[in-house]
């Protein structure tokens, strides 16, 4: 039975050229462990024939690290937690022009200024109008920025002050994010995504996977998402951060990783779907694997406040693949 769901599922998407339905997907994602493998060569197909062959490589540089008001219960950065990462200013010119060099050298087309707050005031909108397109134009990458939530006017202004993608993050499924975030509401996060798209920037919007969800809220998330029509979904598994109250989950274990970046593939075909947080210590050993399961872009270096793997790892890994690294933006 599940190889004849995998087999139509197949057909639909390289041949019908179709999303797949709703209660289709939720098939899927009740299939067996032993049909993980064959899912996530389905998965591999569908990210060739929809996206191509090449992978998009990304740097993100923390611009201002914690001292966040809002309590995201995987968070460290949220000054509501005990020993949360301690708080910084904002980075110098300087020293965010340097990051991009470093990043553009690893062959990157993006780089991302991420900065811990609820949203831009003010003084923030000017240092980052001022920043994205001395980057662009000095470094020669794509700029992209993740400041939390916006009004209309702050995404006119970004998108009009050169800014090509926006990293607003849904996390988790409407019906599980009050179990995760009580500062601000899962509404405030989608209107957000609606008006970066409004705007005319490309919409990066991530999910956080291992934070309690059910299998359900999964498949509610991935119906969310096409509501929002991102360009990139980042796919980010819980690192567990001490003093945070998830800071005692389990990891995601491998095989379920591997079935759920299959199923994010299948689900969001067109989508640049990213490799991000947490997967060094999720998969171990079979991120190769991971990259022929739907992925088709990957951050590389550090993360936000926990390390990534050394970014001549990530590189050797693709040209072990044959996977050539390219610039994309999302399949029409």
């Amino acid at each position: 039975m599940s190889r004849e769901l995998i087999a139509a599922a197949g057909a639909a998407l390289l041949d019908e050229r179709r999303e797949l339905k709703a209660e289709e997907l939720a098939a899927l994602a009740a299939v067996p462990d032993a049909e993980v493998p064959s899912l996530a060569a389905l998965a591999h197909e569908v990210r060739l024939a929809w996206c191509g062959p090449e992978v998009e490589v990304e740097g993100i540089l923390s611009a201002k690290t914690g001292g966040c008001p809002e309590d995201c219960h995987f968070c460290s950065q949220s000054s509501q937690f005990p020993l949360q990462v301690q708080a910084t200013p904002f980075l110098d010119t300087d020293e965010v022009l340097a990051a991009a060099r470093e990043t553009a050298a690893l062959g990157a087309s993006e780089f991302c200024i991420v900065l811990a707050v609820r949203g831009p005031d003010e003084r923030t909108m000017g240092r980052l109008l001022e920043l994205v397109p001395l980057v662009r134009d000095q470094v020669g990458v794509n700029v992209a920025v993740s400041a939390g939530i916006l009004t209309d006017d702050q995404a006119r202004r970004l998108a009009e002050g050169g800014v090509h993608r926006y990293n607003h993050n849904l996390e988790t499924a409407r019906s599980h994010f009050p179990r995760i975030v009580t500062t601000h509401s899962w509404e405030e996060r989608f209107d957000t995504c609606r008006l970066v798209r409004q705007h005319g920037m490309e919409l990066c919007c991530g999910v956080l996977l291992g934070m309690g969800e059910t299998d359900e809220q999964r498949l509610e998330l991935v119906a969310q998402l096409r509501e929002v029509e991102p360009a990139e979904v980042p796919i980010n598994f819980l690192n567990p951060r001490p003093g945070t109250p998830l800071g005692d989950r389990p990891l995601v274990e491998p095989l379920e990783a591997i079935r759920w970046i299959a199923l994010f593939r299948l689900g969001l075909p067109s989508v640049i779907l990213r490799y991000a947080g947490g997967r060094e210590v999720t998969l171990r050993e079979l991120q190769t694997l991971g990259m022929t399961s739907g992925i088709n872009a990957l951050i590389v270096g550090n993360y936000l406040t926990t390390l990534g793997r050394s970014p001549d790892e990530d590189l050797q890994m693709l040209e072990d693949l044959r996977m050539p690294i390219g610039a994309l933006g999302k399949v029409l």
